[in-house]
């Protein structure tokens, strides 16, 4: 029997994504809503009741107001806005953190996609704060460089328009006020006391993206060199399909440069590990569109179903 989706925003950039991935799946029945009754509450909550599980791809008022809609118990949502991460209830959808974060979404009928930004930060920060290499009063502080994909169907446009002021053409850096709304599951996902510092930075291409986060080795336990947290980090995902901790110096391939870009298109995360002793840089290289968004989202679907996590990915 064929599962029953509802993906509720489905002209949106992420329900896009996760509308294409289904095209070829023969396990899957999606329940489509006319686009002119997309804003519809009451044919939206007929269909989110019918569905065996809703993805909510919407911003976040409109996607608490779906979950509210749900009067069938069996329904189980899979929502990739801001609106649920940080909530109890609902299980986290990165299944790479531990085994128990897998199981929550294999069991779980609320599930809450990591966001772009938090996804890269987390998959750095979460380990060394669960294996006790950084304290949870570390100062930390990241930043990222990403495509404009992520940005929303408003910003989309303002890039792609022929007229565009001439700052478009450079990175811009922005939430300067340090309120970006993934500040909240970056502390409270990956364990730690303080808000970090954050600085996104959003760039003239269409999707991926590179997170980092420097650290002072002084200031973790027993002062690791690049090549033992490498070796940690290797043994904190081995035998996960989705991420790949890269080998020492593998920068070098590309003249030590990370491009933003070069992963779009793509289901899974790169890991680096650079710098030297006293000073070391974690990167995560993926799609922000990809691990980052409608990707995660599948793959959260697939554990619920016990299908292969990586069905209907790119890896």
């Amino acid at each position: 029997m064929k599962t029953k989706v509802f993906i509720d925003g489905s002209e949106g950039t992420t329900g896009l994504r996760i509308h294409e991935r289904f095209k070829d799946r023969g396990d899957i029945e999606l329940l489509t809503i006319p686009s002119e009754l997309r804003k519809d509450i009451n044919e939206r909550k007929r269909l989110i009741n019918a569905s065996d599980i809703t993805f909510t791809c919407l911003p976040d008022a409109a996607a608490a107001e779906s979950v509210s809609l749900v009067e069938n118990e069996n329904v189980r949502i899979i929502d990739p806005s801001t609106a649920h991460r940080t909530e109890d209830g609902w299980a986290y959808g990165f299944p790479e953190l531990s085994q128990a974060h897998r199981d929550a979404i294999r069991s779980g009928k609320r599930i809450a996609v990591p966001g772009c930004h938090a996804t890269g930060f987390i998959s750095l920060v979460y380990p060394l704060t669960a294996g006790g290499i950084m304290p949870s009063d570390y100062p930390v502080y990241s930043f990222s460089i990403t495509g404009y994909s992520g940005a929303g169907r408003k910003v989309i446009a303002d890039y792609e328009s022929e007229d565009r002021p001439a700052e478009y053409d450079s990175p811009r850096e922005y939430a300067l006020s340090q309120q970006h709304k993934h500040l909240k599951e970056m502390k409270k996902v990956a364990g730690l006391d303080k808000l970090p510092l954050f600085s996104p930075i959003i760039a003239d291409y269409y999707s991926g993206m590179v997170v980092t986060v420097p650290l002072y080795a002084e200031l973790l336990k027993d002062s690791p060199t690049p090549e033992k947290l490498h070796e940690f980090l290797s043994d904190f995902y081995a035998g996960e399909r989705f991420i790949r901790v890269m080998p020492c110096g593998s920068e070098s391939e590309s003249g030590g440069f990370l491009g933003g870009n070069v992963r779009s298109g793509w289901d899974g995360l790169e890991i680096y590990v650079t710098g030297n002793p006293e000073r070391i840089l974690l990167s995560s290289r993926f799609d922000n569109l990809g691990k980052g968004a409608s990707g995660a989202a599948i793959q959260c679907l697939n554990i619920m179903l016990g299908c292969e996590e990586n069905k209907g990915l790119n890896l």
